[in-house]
């Protein structure tokens, strides 16, 4: 269908839906790059097997793939029971993260479809390669036939949280950055959200954890987990890097107001700790940016990153509190947080319609 410049979606009636509205499928990229991973993209080839295992039997999975020799070896790995539910593209990508350069979806009057098509210049121009991968919402509009707005503003999927209930949280550390939209000021970049995703006030953290080459995505830092809900990632280790910069944005969430003017519940969850150890160091990496907050809500179940830390149980224990009615799946995200980003970073889910 035909781009749409002419109307914003949110003078359409559009908006972006919280997460755990009822999915109709989720969208994945299959891993392939050694430079992400490197001597690790065989492991994570596995924690996407895990992942697609733990959706499929709830939820349509679409996965992109280089070429049908990649289609094949996945059906043979996941097994024809799982496959069943899987949508192979061959669409070539760069790298994996589609929560940052794929469709981002939006739902309409009458339960209707869009998506909007953002800018993505690899994290503030940190990768000139990873570039190419901005194609893809374009290229997916054959197989999605759906309305495809442009905002014409650089923004990764991984940099905004909703709530569904007109809300939107980000951090000024991602979408201040002057390697994102220097031309904009911090009222118009509100006003793009506003437009975009059909929300009426913006909610600023300020810095994202050590190591995150993304300049600060929420998603590692705070979540909805209900309309008026926040889980928000704490240090408990005044000695640890992360520790000031997420005691701040916990301090400031106390703070925030929804668009009645009612305080949000704040719920803490705890961090893993420095992964990856003196090895980070040979890569040249100041810190692996391993958090608990980077989950995924799916239809039934809820992915959550573990890392092999003594946190581990405790997380997973907290997130399962906060949704009773899915079962939470812990999936071992050390090898896949070596590409800077675990699993909310590699998802990217589309909401269900009345058409369904």
């Amino acid at each position: 269908m035909a781009e749409q410049p002419a109307q914003t979606p949110a003078a359409l009636g559009f908006h972006m839906p919280a997460e755990w509205h009822p999915h109709h499928s989720t969208w994945l990229s299959w891993p392939k790059d050694p430079e992400t991973w490197p001597d690790r993209v065989t492991q994570v080839e596995e924690i996407y097997l895990q992942m697609i295992a733990a959706l499929a039997p709830h939820e349509i999975v679409n996965l992109l793939v280089d070429d049908m020799e990649t289609e094949q070896t996945v059906r043979g790995k996941c097994g024809p029971a799982i496959a069943a539910n899987i949508r192979f593209h061959q669409l070539q990508t760069v790298d994996a993260w589609i929560r940052d350069y794929g469709p981002n979806f939006l739902i309409g009057p009458g339960g209707k479809l869009a998506y909007n098509d953002w800018i993505f210049n690899a994290w503030g121009n940190k990768y000139e390669e990873l570039k190419k991968d901005d194609s893809i919402p374009s290229r997916l509009e054959p197989i999605l036939k759906l309305p495809r707005f442009s905002p014409r503003i650089v923004m990764e999927g991984g940099s905004i949280e909703v709530n569904g209930a007109g809300c939107v949280l980000t951090s000024e550390q991602c979408l201040l950055n002057q390697n994102r939209n220097p031309e904009l000021s911090q009222t118009e970049i509100e006003q793009y959200l506003k437009d975009y995703l059909g929300v009426t006030k913006v909610l600023w953290l300020g810095e994202g954890i050590v190591g995150d080459d993304t300049d600060g995505h929420i998603d590692d830092i705070a979540r909805f987990v209900a309309p008026d809900v926040i889980v928000c990632a704490i240090e408990e280790d005044p000695a640890d890097a992360n520790y000031k910069i997420l005691q701040d944005n916990f301090e400031r969430l106390r703070s925030t107001t929804d668009t009645t003017g009612k305080s949000f519940e704040i719920v803490t969850l705890p961090m893993p700790g420095i992964v990856g150890g003196e090895s980070t160091i040979a890569r040249d990496l100041e810190r692996l940016p391993a958090s608990y907050a980077n989950f995924y809500i799916a239809n039934s179940v809820v992915l959550a990153p573990v890392f092999g830390h003594a946190n581990d149980a405790r997380a997973v224990e907290r997130l399962q509190k906060f949704f009773p009615t899915r079962r939470v799946v812990p999936i071992n995200c050390e090898p896949l947080v070596w590409g800077m980003g675990t699993i909310h970073c590699v998802t990217q889910q589309q909401p269900r319609i009345s058409t369904d």
